[in-house]
C-alpha cells in the first residue's frame, strides 16, 4: 500500500477510536461499514438510546441497519438502528480535510487513549449467557460432530450439513479496536467489513464474503458462496483446483437459491457461475443471481427472499428443517448472530444484506471467533476443522499484538 494511504488511515484509526469511544459511552447504538470494493467507510448512529426490533418489510423501513441472530424469534423480527446520524467517509481522502463534514466531536484524545476507553465498553458476558456450554467446542467434540453429520446424510436424513464451533481468543492489553478495524479495511477489499455495537446484545466486528440479500433501484441479487480452500501463488483463483465435494456443495447452495424463485413462481433471473472468488486468505466458488424487478412486477422480492433464503443451505443445511434440528440438538454451543444477517436498510436508496460470517463477538476480556463447515457424504472430519481454523484466522489474527 502506498505511504500516502498508509497515513490516510493512520488519521481514520485516531478519528475512529475517538468516535466509537464517545458515542459507545453515551449509549448510542453505532454501526461502521464498508461495502466490497468500494472506497467510503459508512457510519450508522441511533442516538435513541432504544432498543428497537422491526418485522422484516424492508421496504417499509426507514434508512437503517438491521441485526439478525440465526435463529429466528417466534415473531421473527430483527433488531435494528435507525439513522439518526449518517455520513460517509472517504477513504482516499485524509480525514483532515473531512472533519468538516464528518461527526463533530468535543474532544479528540489521544488515540491509545481512547481506545483504552472503548474496552471497557464492550458488552459483559457471564457463563450463564453462554447457554449450554462455557468455551465453545475444542477439536475432539467437533471432529465428533462431524462424524454425526455424515452419518446423518448416509442414513438419507440430510443431504448437507453445516456444523459449526466457537473459539475463545483472550484479548492482550494491547488489544486495539480501531487499528483492528483498519486492518480488516486493507486487507480484505473484497469482503463487507463491518462493526456494530448494540447495548445489551453485543459487540461486533468483521469481514463477511457473503451478500445474502441486496436492492438497488429495480434491481435484485443474491449469491451463492461455498466450497473453500487456502489461496496459493501468485495467481491463486489460476492455481485453484475444485473437488468434486466442493463443486456438489456450491451446486447445493445454488439449487437452494433457485427452489426458491420455484416456491414463489418467479422464472425471469439470471444465473452466471460458478466461478472462483477471493475472500481474503481463501477461495470460494460463486453464483451470481440477479432479477429485475420491475419487469417482473414484484418490487416486494427484497423482503421476500430475505425470509426465504435465511438460514440459507451455506449455513445451515439441507434439507433446511431437518438440518436445523440437527444442529439445535447437537452443537453444544449459541451461534447467537453467527451466521444470521446485518446490514444497511435503504441507505442511499439501496439495502445490502450480509450474512454475518467471518466474525467475532468482542467481550471485555476475550473475542469469540465462529466457523462453520460444509460437510457432505464425502467430507473428512480432519479436513473440516482445518478449514474453521482458516475461517477463524481471518478476524483473529487481526485481533493480536497490535501495539508494543
Amino acid at each position: 500500500m502506498q505511504e500516502t494511504t498508509l497515513a490516510k488511515l493512520e488519521g481514520l484509526e485516531h478519528y475512529l477510536a475517538n468516535l466509537l469511544a464517545y458515542w459507545m459511552e453515551m449509549g448510542g447504538q453505532i454501526a461502521i461499514w464498508r461495502k466490497p470494493k468500494s472506497n467510503f467507510l459508512q457510519v450508522l448512529i441511533d442516538k435513541s438510546g432504544q432498543l428497537k426490533r422491526v418485522p422484516l418489510n424492508l421496504e417499509e423501513l426507514p434508512a437503517g441497519f438491521v441485526v439478525h441472530p440465526f435463529e429466528d424469534q417466534a415473531d421473527r423480527m430483527a433488531f435494528f438502528m435507525e439513522a439518526s446520524e449518517y455520513f460517509k467517509v472517504d477513504l482516499g481522502q485524509s480525514i483532515e480535510s473531512q472533519l468538516e463534514e464528518l461527526e463533530p466531536l468535543p474532544l479528540m484524545l489521544p488515540t491509545l487513549e481512547a481506545v483504552q476507553k472503548i474496552r471497557h465498553l464492550f458488552v459483559k458476558v457471564d457463563h450463564a449467557e453462554d447457554g449450554k456450554t462455557n468455551g465453545g467446542m475444542e477439536k475432539p467434540a467437533f471432529l465428533d460432530l462431524v462424524k454425526k453429520g455424515i452419518a446423518a446424510i448416509e442414513s438419507g436424513q440430510l443431504s448437507k450439513i453445516v456444523p459449526a464451533r466457537r473459539k475463545t481468543l483472550p484479548l492482550e492489553a494491547s488489544f486495539d479496536l480501531a487499528a483492528a478495524f483498519k486492518n480488516l479495511l486493507s486487507s480484505y477489499p473484497n469482503a463487507f467489513i463491518n462493526f456494530f455495537h448494540l447495548p445489551g446484545v453485543g459487540t461486533w466486528l468483521g469481514a463477511s464474503p457473503e451478500v445474502l440479500i441486496q436492492t438497488k433501484g429495480d434491481t435484485f441479487y443474491t449469491m451463492s458462496l461455498a466450497g473453500t480452500q487456502k489461496a496459493k501463488g501468485d495467481n491463486p483463483i489460476k492455481n485453484a483446483a475444485w473437488t468434486q465435494k466442493e463443486i456438489e456443495e456450491q451446486a447445493l447452495v445454488s439449487r437452494y437459491i433457485v427452489d426458491c424463485f420455484k416456491k414463489i413462481r418467479l422464472r425471469e433471473y439470471d444465473e452466471h457461475g460458478p466461478k472462483t472468488v477471493v475472500a481474503g486468505n481463501l477461495l470460494h466458488l460463486r453464483s451470481d443471481f440477479t432479477v429485475d424487478m420491475k419487469a417482473t412486477n414484484f418490487p416486494q422480492l427484497g423482503s421476500v427472499m430475505l425470509q426465504l433464503l435465511h438460514p440459507t443451505s451455506a449455513v445451515c443445511g439441507m434439507p433446511r428443517q431437518a438440518a436445523l434440528e440437527f444442529l439445535k440438538e447437537n452443537e453444544s454451543f449459541d451461534r447467537s448472530l453467527f451466521a444470521g444477517f446485518i446490514g444497511p436498510i435503504n441507505v442511499e436508496g439501496e439495502t445490502s444484506i450480509f450474512v454475518n460470517l467471518r466474525t467475532a463477538r468482542l467481550t471485555e476480556n476475550a473475542a469469540w471467533l465462529y466457523a462453520g463447515a460444509g460437510v457432505t457424504e464425502d467430507s473428512d472430519p480432519e479436513s473440516e476443522w482445518e478449514e474453521t481454523e482458516m475461517k477463524c484466522d481471518i478476524i483473529g489474527n487481526h485481533l493480536k499484538n497490535q501495539r508494543p
